[in-house]
């Protein structure tokens, strides 16, 4: 993992607060009042291929601007001040894997993002500036903690805006990984995030999409902080996600908080995936096992088994959640035997 002028960007990102809460919101949150149980993805594994047409956003929630279909993938353009097209799962997920195949925006201070956020504002991310075709960020918070902004890292890539990398998140109970195409650039620890205090654990949608980061009516310290003032006459600038791959390691059909605690072991998910409904007659939709990366699904299949046994002790007493956690094993089994 190769750090780049980070110390500027901690220093100029401490004045970007107040945009970050306009950009990160939850319209319940569970550690302050009751709220209605998460829609979970009932399945290990659901993909999303963005250039087959209208179709693949049948899971998607546009919920700014307009985001369509391309033979690139999804379109996301910025075209004047204002616009910031985003989508969002209709779907959680409770540790798991998520990776993003996408060619970031071009321009001046246009911010390419791919979020997961739970309900109490737990929250991964990657982040790549317009301005800087060489490198991305990757960056995490705990329950919207933001009195300190020194959880960033920067992470050279080639050519982000003319090149489709995979950008992959993959988060456990233990652990969080980022990788870049397939290398794991960063690794977070539990321990390592305030004792746990703050590690995103909470269930998670993804959101993706573009805002400008250099719109000359934001702060000062967060034009600096995306490079310059966006000039919209030298636009449009566009995003193109191609493809979008999700395994969720706890497959349920939802997820209540049981407390006001936020932690992983309150969280109980009900109705979970069990051996007779882990395949799909979508094609979109597979067993983690049928992955077509046998390294990935590897490594995949051995995460499910460790996060659904953490699960499985919020949830005591759950046959579903029981019945994952010994399906998830007979997954990595299979694979580490087929691997032999």
């Amino acid at each position: 993992m190769a750090i780049s002028s980070y110390m500027k960007w901690a220093a100029v990102t401490l004045a970007t607060a107040q945009l970050g809460a306009a950009q990160t919101y939850t319209s319940c949150n569970p550690l302050k009042k009751t709220c209605p149980a998460d829609t979970g993805l009932a399945k290990w594994q659901f993909n999303t291929d963005f250039t087959s047409g209208s179709s693949a956003f049948s899971k998607w929630n546009t919920t700014s601007g307009t985001v369509e279909s391309t033979s690139l993938g999804a379109k996301f353009t910025i075209s004047e001040e204002g616009d910031a097209p985003t989508i969002e799962s209709d779907f959680y997920i409770f540790f798991g894997r998520v990776e993003v195949k996408m060619r970031a925006a071009n321009g001046t201070g246009i911010i390419s993002t791919t979020v997961l956020e739970s309900d109490d504002l737990d929250e991964i991310d990657w982040e790549q500036i317009s301005t800087y075709d060489y490198s991305v960020q990757t960056d995490y918070f705990g329950k919207g903690n933001t009195t300190s902004y020194d959880r960033g890292t920067t992470v050279n890539v080639t050519t982000p805006e003319e090149t489709f990398h995979t950008y992959t998140v993959d988060w456990t109970s233990s652990r969080i990984e980022w990788l870049l195409d397939g290398d794991v650039v960063r690794t977070l620890e539990y321990a390592d995030a305030l004792n746990g205090k703050n590690y995103p654990q909470t269930p998670m949608r993804i959101k993706i999409g573009i805002w400008a980061g250099g719109d000359p009516d934001n702060s000062e310290g967060t034009i600096e902080w995306a490079g310059g003032e966006t000039d919209y006459t030298a636009g449009p600038f566009t995003m193109y996600v191609e493809s979008v791959k999700v395994t969720n390691y706890n497959p349920a059909a939802a997820y209540k908080y049981t407390d006001k605690t936020g932690a992983y072991t309150s969280i109980k998910a009900t109705n979970g995936t069990t051996a007779t409904n882990l395949a799909s007659s979508s094609s979109s939709v597979k067993a983690a096992s049928s992955s077509s990366s046998s390294k990935a699904s590897s490594s995949s299949a051995s995460a499910s088994a460790s996060a659904s046994s953490s699960a499985s002790v919020s949830a005591a007493g759950s046959i579903s959640l029981y019945s994952s956690v010994i399906v998830a094993s007979m997954v990595a089994f299979v694979v580490g035997a087929f691997q032999l």
